[in-house]
């Protein structure tokens, strides 16, 4: 429990000041009071949730494998494929934010975004989008610090991000009166701060040299098995997240902002359940490749505590406090429903969503990255299409509680899975085990 902890809570202020960065962006727009650039902002972010998935895929394929390494003592193998990965990483996150650019026009209209909402959005792509492989780059060296139990230095990768965001937003939004534009900018500078710090803060660990060619392909294979599936899984809650955004549409700019205040709310809220994901991984990933297959099961059943004790605080403190965050981000019409409904109920969901994650990650580093890949897809299409659809009929709330519904089936699901498939670890190492007559045989 003591490692998780450390690991979890480190991860959690870093991951935390990564998803501030959209939050204060938020705040700052809120305070421009206009319904279309908070809007705009909600529009646009969505789709760069879903380019960020792609990197964090990469960051858990990654620190899953050199977790792998590090846990048999192969440093030299673990050095090599990290250091060839990052080509990969980089080459693959520059095509995927130019291509969200080019085309972000066409993507924001099929999310719903019309008029002065859409203009601002797509303006805020083209800013970003293109800085998309530094907050990848910045979010795989985290992940590679953690993979070598440098948890500490882990956290300050990220963190860097957010003081420099909470300095440069109001200098930019409101000194300079850039408005939307000044907090895009405000992102890519932060992003720049997050890449460098990593490898500021990665030296010492002689975890990094110069990447050889023909290390990239293996490195590629290797991690990619993992990586692959993990991208897959990560891509699956920004998707479902895009549907639910198109079905809130319909109901106008307020409830996309008010839901808007949500999605940004959740992550930060909720970063120690989302650290556990990239935490305990490791923790796992080691005690697999030493064979402690009983402290595996200890890791997971720790994270799935701590998660509902995470949860149950979330709780008290956003019912406590809806009144404040609605005059924090000028929540007006809809959107107050929406932001009410999420502090005194559907917050509590958020449990099952944690099973979900935790599940997901001992899937990733246990051998069966596929499952969480279904299990997310599940959620993202059963467990969120047919819910959100019916519940759109009646009106904005229902829209989230269909998405709370889907998410409560699924996180139980993938909980179950996952202890099984730690059962059947355990249960095929103690038959490896020579029982002691058979020791005195030989």
């Amino acid at each position: 429990m003591r490692h998780v902890l450390t690991m979890a809570i480190t991860g959690a202020v870093g991951l935390m000041a990564v998803f501030a960065v959209d939050l204060l962006n938020f705040f700052y727009i809120s305070h421009l009071h206009d319904p279309t650039l908070t809007a705009a902002i909600a529009f646009a972010s969505s789709l760069s949730f879903v380019q960020t998935a792609v990197g964090l895929g990469m960051a858990i394929g990654l620190g899953a494998c050199i977790g792998r390494l590090i846990g048999a003592r192969q440093h030299d193998r673990a050095r090599e494929l990290a250091s060839s990965f990052l080509v990969v990483m980089i080459i693959v996150t520059l095509a995927l934010g130019l291509f969200t650019a080019i085309f972000a026009h066409y993507f924001l209209t099929l999310l719903g975004a019309k008029g002065e909402a859409l203009i601002h959005a797509t303006r805020f792509l083209h800013i970003i989008s293109p800085a998309l492989p530094l907050i990848c780059l910045g979010m795989t060296l985290s992940a590679l610090l953690r993979a070598v139990g440098d948890a500490k230095r882990s956290m300050r990768v990220t963190l860097i991000g957010a003081v420099f965001t909470a300095i440069l937003d109001p200098i930019l939004i409101f000194g300079f009166n850039l408005g939307l534009e000044g907090a895009a900018i405000s992102t890519v500078l932060s992003r720049c701060a997050i890449s460098v710090s990593g490898f500021l803060n990665l030296r010492g660990h002689a975890m990094i040299e110069r990447p050889k060619l023909n290390l990239i392909m293996p490195a590629t294979r290797e991690i990619g098995n993992i990586a692959l599936p993990a991208i897959g899984t990560n891509l699956a809650t920004p998707v479902g997240a895009l549907f639910a955004t198109h079905a809130m549409s319909r109901f106008g700019l307020e409830a996309v902002s008010g839901q808007a205040v949500v999605d940004r709310l959740v992550p930060v809220s909720f970063a120690f359940v989302f650290a556990l994901t990239g935490s305990v991984g490791p923790i796992m990933a080691q005690n697999l490749g030493a064979g402690q297959f009983h402290r595996v099961r200890e890791a997971f059943i720790c994270s799935l505590k701590l998660t509902a004790l995470c949860v149950a605080i979330a709780w008290a403190v956003f019912a406590s406090c809806h009144t404040v965050i609605l005059k924090l981000f000028h929540v007006q019409g809809a959107g107050i429903e929406l932001v009410n409904l999420f502090c005194f109920g559907v917050v509590a969901s958020y449990m099952f969503v944690g099973l979900l994650f935790v599940s997901n990650t001992a899937f990733n580093n246990l051998g069966h990255p596929l499952y969480s890949t279904a299990f997310n897809w599940g959620r993202a299409t059963l467990g969120t299409i047919p819910f959100v659809t019916i519940g759109a009929y009646y009106g904005p709330k229902g829209v989230m509680i269909g998405q709370a519904l889907g998410v409560v089936i699924f996180g139980s699901l993938a909980m179950m899975a996952a202890l099984s498939v730690i059962h059947n670890l355990e249960k095929t190492a103690s038959h490896k085990i020579p029982t002691p007559s058979a020791k005195n045989q030989l």
